[in-house]
């Protein structure tokens, strides 16, 4: 090979003979997955009602939101991290432009996603369309999300670089296992990884299993979010034994456990022999509009800087080592994120 990079229909590379790099398409562009350093592997931007924000704007000022977002971000970055991932897609209020205004402003790779977010029912956009009408008929999705990886997002040119749905107490839908059937065809087609938001005291990752099994996904490529929301070591062993990464990510939302118990099970896991299979985030975000200020106002760690300020001082008096911290942070994200290419 020449020294300029063969590029492959879905974004991956090769560069030279004797390299096997692969790219990641963020925000800003392609960066190769040995640069992506530390990475936290479950954050937002931005987490919004679409439509209420739209019709009911109260006091949102734009300007005031994007500089307040880069200042968060530019405060992450000053701890080391180099790179987010940010699953926000279709229900979560997914805004490509807002999100590339701070992108511009903050030295942070950020990679989006593609995908749809419910717990229940297709959104009503697809309902009577592909499937919705007849088993006969293709699913839109698919063509969707693969445009989205391909070609960009709403025509900015923004690609995303992985693909996100959701199964929580509801379990496995019909509409819930369209879109992870869509999520799974579009990944076998484009290569990209998935994120899946699971609800561990249900056992939804056992039906994450079944269902992608079925679709032919490697569990390498998944990320099953929140699993760090359980304390059940035996069944996240079962998930990691599959193959699945186990998403850590809800540090300073102390709800349904609190900051012992969730750092507790990242350090039995690593005891256990799991750090090849844990990535580590918050769930948080610079903006949800999902709760009354006054209720967020009771979750004080729940920001971008709990990892590094409270977390991982924590895990390491408890025995883990600079190097599974690192596998954990650098190591399984590039691993997650070096892509196959199309099957």
């Amino acid at each position: 090979l020449s020294g300029e990079p063969v590029l492959g229909p879905f974004g991956s590379r090769r560069l030279g003979e004797a390299s096997d790099v692969t790219v990641v398409h963020t925000v800003r562009g392609p960066v190769d997955t040995g640069e992506l350093g530390a990475t936290l592997m479950h954050e937002h931007l931005f987490v919004l009602t679409a439509e209420v924000q739209q019709n009911y704007p109260g006091g949102w000022d734009e300007p005031a939101r994007v500089a307040d977002a880069v200042a968060k971000l530019t405060a992450l970055r000053e701890t080391g991290v180099r790179t987010i991932v940010d699953p926000t897609v279709v229900g979560l209020g997914r805004d490509v432009r807002r999100v590339r205004r701070v992108c511009e402003r903050v030295d942070l790779n950020v990679v989006v996603a593609t995908g749809v977010y419910t717990y229940t029912d297709v959104p009503f956009y697809f309902r009577f369309r592909g499937p919705g009408v007849s088993p006969d008929l293709p699913e839109p999705m698919v063509d969707m999300f693969v445009g989205d990886i391909t070609e960009g997002i709403a025509g900015t040119g923004v690609r995303a670089g992985m693909l996100k749905c959701a199964i929580d107490e509801p379990g496995m839908t019909p509409g819930v296992e369209r879109v992870m059937r869509a999520v799974a065809r579009a990944h076998r087609i484009t290569g990209v990884p998935i994120t899946v938001h699971t609800h561990p005291a249900s056992r939804t990752g056992l039906l994450v299993r079944r269902l992608l099994d079925s679709e032919g996904v490697d569990p390498a490529r998944v990320v099953l979010g929140h699993s760090g929301d359980s304390t059940d070591a035996d069944h996240l062993c079962e998930l990691a034994d599959a193959g699945f990464l186990l998403g850590m990510d809800r540090f300073g939302l102390e709800v349904e456990l609190t900051f012992a118990d969730r750092v507790g099970i990242v350090a039995e896991m690593v005891r256990r022999g799991y750090a090849e299979h844990l990535v580590l985030s918050h769930d948080a975000a610079c903006h949800v509009d999902w709760a009354d200020p006054a209720l967020l106002a009771g979750l004080p760690n729940w920001h971008y800087l709990h990892l590094h300020n409270d977390v991982l001082p924590e895990l390491r008096a408890r025995g883990v080592t600079e190097e599974q911290i690192d596998q954990m942070l650098v190591g399984n994200p590039r691993r997650y994120f070096e892509a196959t290419g199309a099957y």
